[in-house]
């Protein structure tokens, strides 16, 4: 019941971390970042492999900080980025090269080495997930 409970309150804590820090974009006109490598994950706060997927991106976000950006959109608050990015479902992760571009999309959960894999794959440096 402890080690639930310790559990339980390390995901409350990332999730608060997740909805508060440079990951959660609220101004969704600036994403992607001209200059970095960008990953856009557009989901909802409330849908399940989107609660899923928040400690990965606070993780992430704080590893690739300075480097490349991470950045949540919640569609089901604010839908102009999901009809602005073509989103046909939830979580859609997107990812943009430097100039901005499209380079690859994934619909659905996504875990935290494929993510890497990603950034890897468009040259951005493999962080130290030690964090």
């Amino acid at each position: 019941m402890e080690q639930a409970l310790k559990k339980l309150s390390v995901l409350v804590v990332m999730l608060m971390l997740f909805f508060t820090t440079g990951a959660f974009a609220e101004d969704y006109l600036n994403v992607p970042v001209k200059g970095k490598v960008t990953m856009i994950d557009l989901g909802a706060k409330k849908c399940i492999p989107c609660k899923m997927m928040a400690p990965i991106l606070v993780k992430l976000e704080k590893a690739y900080k300075g480097t490349a950006d991470i950045v949540f959109i919640d569609v089901w608050e604010n839908n102009k980025p999901a009809k602005r990015f073509k989103i046909r479902a939830i979580p859609t992760q997107i990812f943009f090269n430097e100039q901005g571009e499209e380079v690859y999309r994934h619909v659905g959960f996504f875990d935290e080495k494929s993510i890497v894999a990603q950034m890897t794959k468009m040259g951005v440096q493999e962080p130290d997930l030690k964090l």
